[in-house]
């Protein structure tokens, strides 16, 4: 018994320093890729106005989903609202664009990482209080209450765990920044 408890200590402790930095990180990429990239892209090419610089003449739906409040006491009238929302909505869009981006192609991966968790942070607390889904339960949902997806606390808890592998990890060995740092 104590020959095979050494072995599986041996092997976690090579799996934990050889295996696991560059698996975890390159398969939560992947994931990223697979699951979320075009889900963020969707949602910021929905923001963008028309033609090639249409991020910077956001739609009005992208003030609609940033800042739901302000426009409807708004009127829905982008002109009545200030520089500072416009501004938030297009670095928003670029955020929802560039920083997938970048996590995906392992760029300055950590740092994108965390600029995507504060984006689903900001996001989700828009989403509670801006659009009120604090009030919708089937929407809201709850942690350890057998029903996995919820919109808001399942979901964005398993985004959160999937962008926080590269945000403390790195890219991986197949990334940009690895063959940059070479």
């Amino acid at each position: 018994m104590t020959r095979l408890i050494t072995l599986a200590n041996r092997l976690f402790a090579w799996s934990d320093h050889s295996v696991a930095p560059w698996v975890l990180p390159s398969l939560a990429r992947l994931t990223f890729a697979a699951t979320l990239l075009t889900y963020f892209w969707h949602s910021a090419a929905l923001k963008t106005g028309p033609g090639l610089f249409g991020v910077f003449q956001p739609s009005l739906g992208a003030y609609a989903q940033i800042f739901p409040k302000a426009m409807e006491a708004a009127g829905y009238n982008t002109d009545a609202l200030g520089l500072f929302h416009t501004l938030v909505v297009i670095a928003g869009t670029l955020a929802e664009f560039l920083l997938p981006a970048l996590i995906v192609l392992g760029l300055a991966t950590r740092v994108a990482a965390f600029g995507m968790i504060g984006f689903v942070v900001v996001q989700t607390l828009t989403d509670l209080y801006g659009h009120g889904a604090l009030a919708q339960a089937k929407t809201l949902g709850a942690w350890f209450d057998r029903v996995p997806d919820s919109v808001i606390m399942d979901q964005r808890l398993f985004w959160l765990m999937l962008l926080a592998i590269p945000a403390l990890l790195g890219a991986g060995p197949l990334s940009l920044d690895r063959l940059l740092r070479r």
